[in-house]
Order: C-alpha cells, then structure tokens, then sequence
C-alpha cells in the first residue's frame, strides 16, 4: 500500500468518527444547524469512500488497455465529490426550510457545542494533512478531499456563532438561517472542486508560471539545438504530461541529438518530478517563426 493509499484510508476512518461525533452533537441539542453539519459529513465519509477507490486504481500500472496510465481516475472521484457536496447542501436546505415554519428548541447548547467542536478540531487536522501531502504527492482526490474538509472547519465554526447567537437572543429562527449559510458555502465550495476536476479531464495546459519556467528550461538546457516549437502539457491525476518538438542541426548524429534531449528531460524532471516527456527532434529547416529560442 503506497502512501497515498494509505493517507485515503486515514481519510474514511477520521470520517467515520467525526460523523459519529456531529451525530451526537445534533442529538444533544436538537439544532438544525448541527443536523447540517452532520449531513455535510456523511458526505465526507462517501468522499473518503470514493477518494480510496479511485487514488487505489490510479496507481495500476499502464497497461495494453491504457498505456498512459490510469492517473485520471482520481480526477473522476474529484467531480463525484463535487456532485455529492451539492447533494449534502440540497439535503441542508430542505432542512433549514422545515425549520423556518416549525421552530425546534435548542438543548444543552454548550455541551453540544463542545462535542461538535472536538469533531472540528480533528477535521482541520486532518484538512492540513490531506491539502499538504495531497499537493506533495499530487494527488487530485486528496487534494480535493483537504479543500472540503476546510470547507467543513468554515462551517462549523459559523454554526456555533450561529447556535450561540440563537440561543443568547431566543430567536430561534437564526438555527436555520446558519444551516442556509453553511449550504450556500458548501455549494460554493463543490462547485469550485468540480470547476477544477473537470478542468483536467479536459487535459488543461500547465499553469502559467510553470509553463514560463519549463520554456526556460529549456532554453537554457538544450544547447547544441536552434529551437523547441509546439510545446504541450497537461496533467492527469498525478501524472504529467510535456511534449515538443526540438530543432537541432541537419548534420547532426542520432547519439548528439539524443544528448541534447537527454539532458533536457534530466532538467525537466527536476521541475516536475515523475513527468512523462516527449521530444520530436527535426531538422533545422523544420524551425518556425514561434518557439523557444535556445540560448
């Protein structure tokens, strides 16, 4: 089990125990803003769920059925948890809307809070485990994953100023215009992990920024060539993708052009470790008016 795998399991078991906490919270208080962010953790544990799968099967080896490999299988469990954070905000609204027209009484306020708040605590942690090691070993679905649990910290944290505040007025109507506040932040949250997922299922080039540094890159390490035209990226899962074409002398031998390329993709893949290159080398009279100069 690599690492990933294993931080996607520690997922699933810190979302079963915090369920089970917010659970209790809501059944000691009766708040419908509790209820909400209980419901939001159902969906962290089908998530988690979903998370394990797919980070599993993207770490199969290319095969005959998928010589790229299985990367993006992890950008797909990334978009199912973007349509199951909109799911948990629909399930809150319901709710919240219940709530307006039968006022319920909060009970044991602060004890329920407390326990709510132990269920927090954990789930920040956790937030700052998956979003740093997610981004370390590229991970989608564990990045993914951190952003909605950070979601849920928000959450939480404007449910208890909004159960405090209900409780210290007697307004109870102010329970379920928190629930419809963390429902409105949970969509917005779901829609800005679906907005990226979707973008690298549709093979999105390389950020800005690290597209100018492998330009230099390049520029700088492919000495003994003229030029690189029609360079293109994208990433998929974990996977990263870099291909162009290199335009070196016509005179030059098979083992001399490879040199060059060899020590441009020795470069490359200190910039972006793990990264799948490919280097169509041409003559010079196949250089374009466009591309990368060498220095």
């Amino acid at each position: 089990m690599n690492r990933t795998t294993k931080i996607a399991v520690g997922s699933l078991l810190v979302g079963v125990v915090v369920l089970a906490v917010k659970l209790l919270a809501w059944r000691m208080t009766g708040s419908v803003a509790l209820l909400s962010d209980a419901l939001e953790s159902i969906v962290n544990v089908a998530t988690a769920l979903a998370a394990l799968a797919a980070v599993h099967y993207a770490s199969r080896p290319a095969d005959a059925n998928h010589p790229y490999g299985h990367h993006k299988a992890e950008l797909f469990s990334a978009v199912l948890e973007g349509v199951l954070i909109v799911v948990a905000a629909l399930l809150i609204l319901h709710e919240a809307w219940s709530a307006f027209f039968d006022p319920r009484q909060i009970t044991a306020p602060l004890a329920g809070l407390l326990v709510n708040g132990a269920a927090s605590v954990l789930n920040g942690f956790w937030c700052w485990v998956l979003l740093t090691q997610g981004r370390r070993l590229r991970s989608p679905a564990l990045v993914a994953d951190g952003k909605h649990l950070r979601t849920d910290v928000v959450s939480s944290a404007g449910v208890a100023i909004g159960v405090l505040v209900a409780v210290a007025t007697g307004q109870p109507w102010l329970d379920p215009l928190m629930a419809v506040l963390v429902a409105i932040n949970i969509l917005w949250a779901g829609w800005g992990v679906m907005r990226h997922s979707v973008a690298g299922l549709m093979d999105e080039a390389l950020p800005g920024e690290v597209l100018d540094e492998v330009r230099k890159v390049i520029a700088q390490e492919a000495a003994g060539a003229f030029q690189a035209h029609d360079l293109r990226t994208r990433q998929a899962g974990s996977a990263t993708f870099v291909e162009f074409h290199l335009v070196v002398p016509g005179e030059s031998t098979v083992n001399q052009a490879h040199e060059v390329c060899d020590r441009v993709e020795a470069a490359l893949e200190k910039v972006l470790p793990g990264s799948v290159i490919t280097i169509h080398v041409e003559p010079e009279d196949k250089a374009k008016r466009s591309g990368i100069m060498v220095h």
